[in-house]
């Protein structure tokens, strides 16, 4: 069973603050864009503190929806594409098809 609340605003006026996307989702984005971005550029990208960033790449990662490369002093992450979304409302899709929508 699935919870969703509506939130109305009068004619002309919007709420600014959320995106359809989370952190989670916009970083992932972000990685496969940008598979050699420092975590600095990252959570400066999305808007989130390098702790917050380096949080959620450590969560993507052991979820195995990136892997992480060693390179030197740097990192270069490789997306998963072919892993499928966690919440049964889009567990039929891949996590390549999000990539491809913004890409």
């Amino acid at each position: 069973m699935y919870q969703i609340s509506y939130i109305w605003y009068p004619k002309g006026v919007s709420d600014k603050q959320w995106t359809f996307l989370s952190n989670y989702g916009h970083i992932l984005i972000h990685l496969a864009r940008n598979p050699e971005a420092r975590v600095r550029d990252i959570a400066d990208a999305i808007g989130v503190t390098e702790r917050s960033a380096l949080g959620i790449i450590g969560e993507l990662e052991n979820a195995g929806y990136i892997s992480v490369e060693k390179i030197g002093r740097r990192n270069k992450y490789k997306v998963n594409r072919k892993l499928k979304f966690r919440h049964s409302m889009e567990s039929h899709k891949s996590i390549g098809d999000l990539i491809k929508i913004f890409s």
